[in-house]
């Protein structure tokens, strides 16, 4: 069976001639509405930054472990999952996920800052008792 070729086209879309520099008289090729799909005006730098930092917040330490944390509680049953809006309790992940922290706090001792530290010991006192009142 013979393969059949697929070939490609390739669009010059800049404004400018690549050789002289020129503007271009007849400009770049626009897409037909069909392949563009609906116009739309592109967003302001402003606007993309805003957007961006709504979604995510600073990846910094403390926010990773309060992540962790976050899923811990999410295992107690004490938060519902976001996907299905239920209230589900899984013991076995909730003590891996406190088992991870422990194992972050056992493996940067002496490379955090003094909040940090306090920090990651408060949550992880946190959740050794919730899991302690859960398992008893």
């Amino acid at each position: 069976m013979a393969e059949e070729e697929k070939g490609f086209v390739i669009k010059d879309k800049r404004t400018f001639s690549s050789e002289t520099g020129e503007p271009r008289p007849e400009g770049p090729e626009e897409a037909t509405e069909e392949e563009a799909g609906p116009k739309q005006a592109p967003p302001s730098e402003s606007e993309s930054a805003a957007e961006e930092q709504a979604q995510f917040p600073e990846v910094n330490f403390s926010t990773f472990v309060f992540s962790l944390s976050s899923s811990a509680i999410l295992h107690f049953g004490e938060i519902p999952d976001p996907t299905s809006g239920k209230k589900k309790k899984n013991l076995p992940m909730a003590k891996q996920t406190i088992d991870i922290l422990g194992m972050l706090e056992e493996k940067t001792k002496g490379n955090l800052t003094d909040d940090e530290s306090d920090f990651l010991k408060n949550i992880l006192y946190d959740l050794r008792m919730r899991y302690v009142r859960e398992t008893t």
